[in-house]
């Protein structure tokens, strides 16, 4: 006999269930069953079984509907009259009145694309599931703008393979292990960490976290792990402070004033454009410009591409390591050089 469940229905997101879920207990004055709710709202129904068989479908709502009180909504349970104590006989609804937003708060409609906007963008940028639970209260509240205000909506796009298990990793609290090349070593070495956060400074993804091994906190640049990132089942760790991502980035931004570079470059070049916007100083007459940066590896990298346009006049350790960029381009162009 075919079952009655749907197949090949593609898999819904979390937030377009949670949703769903909200505006479907929004919209019933009485109340809807769990077997109404798990066999109509979209999420639950693609895998409803009517013959029975949907442990697990319930399971899933019990844990949305703590998601949902989580976001600060009021879904209420009503027992049936005539059923009392029977669970299967509970309704469930969100009071509109208790829901909707105070009489004396509006948002113009510029307003209401923007905060959608923004949101969006915290769902690509921010490094836990809370970006997701806001996203959706706001859609509950109708902000989800069709129309881009500027002509298009605004996307971060992450490169690091590595991003994605470290934020599944963060939000459930588990140690991680990795390969990690330090600059100026051969080889990676394996590192154990317990993620307290990931932060983007400078356009680049950072982890930042406790070194099981060094028993201390250390910060990771993610485009420097090697390999897969895997992630260590058992106890959760303890969260860390709530405010760790903000000293992450103060850690990070105080790296930066702390480093200083005085470069010399060719007037006119590609360099002087690209780096004078960066100048902290500048000496027009000279052609030497002064300006701030965390990694020393990572500048140095960016410095050599500049081949002649730019000397490095301070500090000796970033000009050695331009150096030694430049060198290795060489002699990987030297006839005879093995390519």
């Amino acid at each position: 006999m075919a079952s009655s469940k749907r197949s090949g229905e593609p898999r819904i997101p979390v937030e377009d269930r949670l949703f769903s879920l909200v505006l479907a207990l929004l919209a019933t004055e009485t109340g809807l069953l769990k077997s109404e709710i798990l066999s109509t709202v979209r999420g639950y129904a693609e895998r409803y079984d009517d013959r029975g068989g949907n442990a697990n479908l319930e399971r899933q709502f019990e844990r949305d509907k703590d998601e949902i009180r989580d976001l600060g909504i009021p879904l209420e349970t009503i027992e049936s009259p005539d059923r009392p104590g029977d669970n299967q006989a509970l309704r469930y609804r969100i009071p509109k009145g208790d829901y909707d937003l105070p009489v004396d708060v509006r948002f113009t409609p510029d307003e209401l694309a923007l905060l959608g906007l923004a949101a969006e963008v915290w769902r690509e940028a921010s490094l836990s599931s809370d970006s997701q639970r806001a996203l959706t209260k706001l859609r509950s509240l109708g902000i989800e703008p069709r129309e881009p205000v500027i002509g298009y909506a605004p996307r971060l796009r992450v490169r690091d393979a590595a991003f994605e298990p470290i934020r599944q990793a963060l939000d459930k609290r588990q140690r991680v292990r990795f390969r990690y090349l330090k600059p100026g070593e051969r080889e990676p070495r394996l590192r154990t960490v317990e993620p307290h956060a990931v932060v983007l400074h400078e356009g680049r993804w950072h982890l930042h976290g406790r070194d099981v091994e060094a028993g201390a906190p250390r910060t990771f640049l993610l485009s420097r792990i090697v390999g897969d990132v895997q992630s260590l089942a058992g106890r959760p760790f303890d969260p860390p402070p709530a405010d760790v991502q903000d000293r992450a980035l103060a850690d990070l931004r105080a790296l930066r004033q702390a480093n200083i570079a005085d470069l010399a470059v060719t007037a006119g070049s590609d360099a002087e454009v690209r780096l004078g916007k960066r100048a902290v100083e500048a000496d027009d007459d000279a052609g030497v410009i002064r300006l701030h940066y965390t990694d020393a590896a990572v500048f140095a990298d960016e410095l050599a591409s500049y081949g002649p346009e730019v000397r490095v006049l301070s500090p000796s350790t970033l000009r050695d390591a331009v150096r030694e960029r430049l060198a290795a381009v060489a002699a990987a162009h030297r006839p005879g050089a093995d390519r």
